[in-house]
């Protein structure tokens, strides 16, 4: 025998509070998860912003070091070694490196082009690198002026070129010793360097700061002084 329905417990679906409060619980569990997915893209897109800059700092560097290491080449080295019996040695006329003494914002050097025998420096043999209103540009010869970075992407607050210099004292080398106080005896070996450092901004975003720095080491080091005769 069925029991008869009391019609109080039949259920009539939700009230209208339990729908609001259903709403809103679901809406706050919405809100967090934009939240969190927003904050997520916002730190993904600022390591790409910072990975993408470290990159554009760093061939800007890789390119001026590869240039640098080049200073100072000379197609007729040879003139420079001295030899028993021979002509008198040749100076390096590529040798030159500005700056000298101090860091600067710019470089300038030469190498020569080819690998026949030259004493003299052209136009087209003078290279270099400058910091213009936020850019590293290069000079390639001529006269001519390069963008090496991009402003659109990078803006360049500082670029320095320090010089770095080690002599190497070659005493052994001479058979009779020095004279006391000898300002070019021994002769001395100089190993030059450069440290190239860059630093910069994300174009959009001044608050993204990065910075690199490299050292180039010079190559036809560079002979001074001279035994006792």
């Amino acid at each position: 025998m069925l029991e008869p329905v009391n019609p109080l417990a039949v259920q009539r679906g939700l009230s209208l509070i339990e729908l609001l409060v259903g709403l809103a619980v679901g809406l706050f569990i919405v809100a967090i998860a934009i939240t969190l997915v927003s904050g997520h893209l916002l730190e993904r897109r600022a390591l790409m912003q910072e990975s993408r800059l470290m990159q554009d700092l760093r061939a800007s560097a890789d390119l001026i070091a590869h240039d640098l290491r080049r200073a100072g080449h000379w197609g007729d080295a040879a003139a420079g070694v001295w030899r028993s019996g021979g002509t008198a040695v040749a100076a390096n006329p590529y040798a030159a490196v500005a700056p000298a003494a101090a860091a600067s914002d710019a470089v300038s050097f030469q190498f020569s082009r080819d690998n026949v025998e030259n004493h003299v420096v052209d136009v087209n043999e003078q290279f270099g690198f400058r910091l213009r209103q936020g850019v590293i540009e290069m000079l390639l010869g001529g006269g001519n002026w390069q963008a090496v970075t991009d402003s659109g992407t990078l803006v360049v607050d500082a670029f320095k070129v320090e010089p770095e210099l080690q002599e190497i004292a070659l005493d052994r080398l001479c058979l009779a010793p020095c004279p006391l106080a000898s300002p070019s005896c021994p002769p001395r070996q100089q190993v030059r360097s450069l440290a190239v450092s860059i630093s910069g901004h994300l174009a959009g975003d001044s608050s993204v700061v990065r910075s690199v720095r490299a050292s180039v080491r010079l190559r036809n080091d560079t002979i001074v002084g001279a035994c006792a005769a």
